[in-house]
C-alpha cells in the first residue's frame, strides 16, 4: 500500500512539474510566418485561395486523407464562404471560413478543429514579384491551449510548414495544367503548319485496336475516353484542373488501314498506383514536332495529317507517331477541336 502511495506522490510531483514548466516556459499560443514563392502570376494564384472548392483540391490538409468528406457553403468564393469537413478514418472534423478578403492582396481564414471554440487564424498576403512570380506569406495565430496541452506548440510550426510545402507542390501541378490549357487555347491558329518543341509528358490510358470504318473509329475513341476520364476522376479522385488534355498516339499513316491501333491517355503529373490492369502509363519523350490545329468532323483530320507528312518528306526529315491532342473533349456527334503533332528528326 505504501508503495502505491509513493508512486502516486511521484506521479503528482511529475505532473505538477510538467504543468509548471508548461505554464512558465511555453507560450499558450504560437505566432509565426511562412513565406513561399511560386512561378505563376498573381491573377492565376489568388483564385486558388479565395475559392474554397479550388483550395481543397490542392491543400495538403485536405488532399492527404482519402477518407475526408467536405461540404461547401455559399458563397463559394471570397469573404463569407465556408466549408465543414469530417474525416471518419482519422476521427477529426472542423470548419473553415474566409472572414476577410482584399482582392488580389490578402485573405483571412479561420479554422475550427475538433469542436475547439478557439480558431486558428491564418492571414495570407499575396505580392506579385514579377509578371510570372508571386510571393505568398502566411501569418499564423494558433488558439490558446490549456497548460497540459501546450507541449503541442513545440511542433505546431513544423506541422504547418510541412503542410504548406506539400501544398505548394500540389498547387504548382494544378496551375501548370491550368496555365498550359489556357496558353494552348490562346495560341491556336487553325490550319497553319508550325514547328514546336514539346516537353516530356506522362500519360495514363489504354491501348486499343479497332475498326477504321467511317465513324466507327471516332465512336470508339469517345467510348474509351469516357472510360479513362471516369477512372481518373472517380477511381483516382483527380479533378479536371489536375490533368491535361487527352492525347491519342498512333502511327502516322495508319489512317489508310482497315484496323487502327492507338494509345489514348490523360496527362498526369506523376506516376501513381493503378490497380486496374486495363490502364497503363506511357511516357512521351521530348521531341520536335510539326504541328497543325484542326477543327471539324473527325474524318477531316486526315488532310491535316497528310500535310504534316508531306512537309516532313519535303524537309528530308524522318518522322514518328502522330499525336492528337483533344483541346475539347471528344463527344459523339460533334466536331472535334484537336492539335495534330508529328514528331520529326534527322
Amino acid at each position: 500500500m505504501r508503495f502505491f502511495k509513493i508512486i502516486a506522490v511521484i506521479v503528482i510531483l511529475l505532473v505538477g512539474a510538467y504543468a509548471a514548466s508548461m505554464y512558465f516556459f511555453v507560450d499558450e499560443n504560437k505566432d509565426f510566418k511562412i513565406e513561399k514563392e511560386i512561378d505563376y502570376p498573381l491573377d492565376k494564384v489568388f483564385p486558388q485561395f479565395n475559392n474554397l472548392q479550388h483550395f481543397t483540391r490542392w491543400n495538403n490538409f485536405f488532399t492527404s486523407s482519402p477518407s475526408i468528406d467536405i461540404d461547401y457553403y455559399t458563397p463559394y468564393e471570397g469573404q463569407g464562404s465556408a466549408i465543414s469537413y469530417v474525416d471518419s478514418k482519422n476521427d477529426t472534423d472542423g470548419e473553415m471560413f474566409i472572414r476577410y478578403e482584399n482582392p488580389a492582396k490578402s485573405l483571412r481564414y479561420q479554422l475550427f478543429e475538433d469542436r475547439n471554440e478557439n480558431p486558428t487564424v491564418v492571414d495570407v498576403q499575396f505580392k506579385a514579384v514579377s509578371p510570372d512570380k508571386t510571393k505568398i506569406t502566411w501569418s499564423v495565430h494558433t488558439p490558446k491551449l490549456s497548460v497540459l496541452r501546450r507541449v503541442e506548440n513545440f511542433w505546431t510550426e513544423d506541422r504547418f510548414a510541412e503542410n504548406i510545402t506539400k501544398s505548394m507542390v500540389n498547387l504548382k501541378n494544378v496551375l501548370g495544367n491550368k496555365v498550359e490549357k489556357d496558353n494552348q487555347m490562346a495560341s491556336i491558329k487553325y490550319d497553319s503548319l508550325m514547328v514546336e518543341n514539346e516537353e516530356s509528358k506522362l500519360l495514363l490510358g489504354i491501348n486499343v485496336s479497332t475498326s477504321n470504318k467511317k465513324e466507327a473509329l471516332y465512336k470508339n475513341i469517345v467510348m474509351n475516353y469516357s472510360k479513362i476520364y471516369n477512372y481518373v476522376t472517380m477511381d483516382l479522385g483527380k479533378k479536371d484542373d489536375e490533368f491535361g488534355f487527352p492525347v491519342l498516339i498512333t502511327d502516322a499513316d495508319n489512317y489508310k488501314d482497315k484496323e487502327v491501333s492507338y494509345f489514348l491517355g490523360i496527362p498526369l503529373s506523376k506516376k501513381i498506383g493503378v490497380p486496374d490492369n486495363n490502364f497503363s502509363f506511357r511516357t512521351i519523350n521530348p521531341s520536335q514536332n510539326y504541328v497543325m490545329y484542326y477543327k471539324g468532323n473527325y474524318e477531316g483530320r486526315i488532310r491535316a495529317v497528310q500535310q504534316l507528312i508531306q512537309k516532313a518528306k519535303k524537309d528530308e526529315m524522318r518522322f514518328g507517331d502522330v499525336r492528337q491532342t483533344f483541346i475539347e473533349r471528344p463527344i459523339e456527334g460533334q466536331e472535334v477541336n484537336i492539335k495534330l503533332s508529328l514528331s520529326v528528326f534527322k
